[in-house]
Order: C-alpha cells, then structure tokens, then sequence
C-alpha cells in the first residue's frame, strides 16, 4: 500500500551548496537545503510545508514542518506534522516525532521515535526496501 499524496508545496527556497546560514530559518511552502544551516529550520503559519535536505546538507538545530526529505545530516530533533521521509544516506542526531514515516535502507537515527499522536489513527510505518544489493 503507497501513501495517498497530496500535491506538496512549491519549493520557493534554496541554501545552496557551499552556503552557511546561522541563525533561525522561518520558511513558508517549500525550502531546499544542500549547504549548512546552524541553527531551527521552522516552517511558518499552519498551511502545508516541505523541506529537503539534500545529500551534502547539514543542518545544526531543530526541524519542523509537515513533510520533511531528509537525505543529509541533522543534529538535532526532527519534528514531522504529516511525512518524514529518510533516504539511504539520512542522519539524525536527536529525536524524531513522526506522524508517518518512511525510512530507506542505510538510513540512521541516533535517537527516540515516537509517533505524533492523533485520535483513533495507528502509526503507519513503512520500509522501503532497495534493490541496491
């Protein structure tokens, strides 16, 4: 069974590649990180949101918003409203709340999950299985 996805929000944002921003990062929509931000990276206002955090991205702070791509690194909590995604070359150095979670092989966590609680709604879990043998 595959999620039902909805369209996901533009991505109106970029840190570029060799890019370091510090301080906190308000977005609101989309943002695509491939440099380093030290500091929260915090979805603004209670409309649909998406972050990616690419392969050679780092990030030293929180994560917030509705669906979150991790594929780089994020020291520090990662908080997910609808998806978190981790692909193959995802780390996480904190804990991770969830409402769904879809997590590819080579993917780590050095932390706690727990699922978002909602009412009368099981976790959903799913493993992504690689052909990459």
């Amino acid at each position: 069974m595959w999620f039902s996805r909805k369209k996901q929000p533009p991505i109106r944002s970029l840190i570029g590649e060799g890019t370091a921003v510090h301080g906190e990062l308000r977005f609101s929509e989309g943002l695509r990180v491939d440099g380093e931000v030290i500091g929260d990276v915090i979805a603004a206002g209670d409309g649909a949101s998406l972050v990616v955090i690419s392969e050679n991205a780092r990030i030293m702070g929180k994560v917030i918003a509705g669906h979150v791509i991790i594929n780089g690194e994020v020291h520090g909590p990662v908080s997910s409203s609808e998806l978190l995604e981790l692909q193959p070359k995802a780390r996480i150095v904190g804990d991770v709340h969830y409402h769904a979670l879809e997590m590819h092989q080579g993917a780590k966590i050095d932390g706690e999950l727990r699922h978002a609680s909602a009412t009368d709604d099981k976790p959903t879990l799913k493993l992504a299985a690689s052909n990459d043998h």
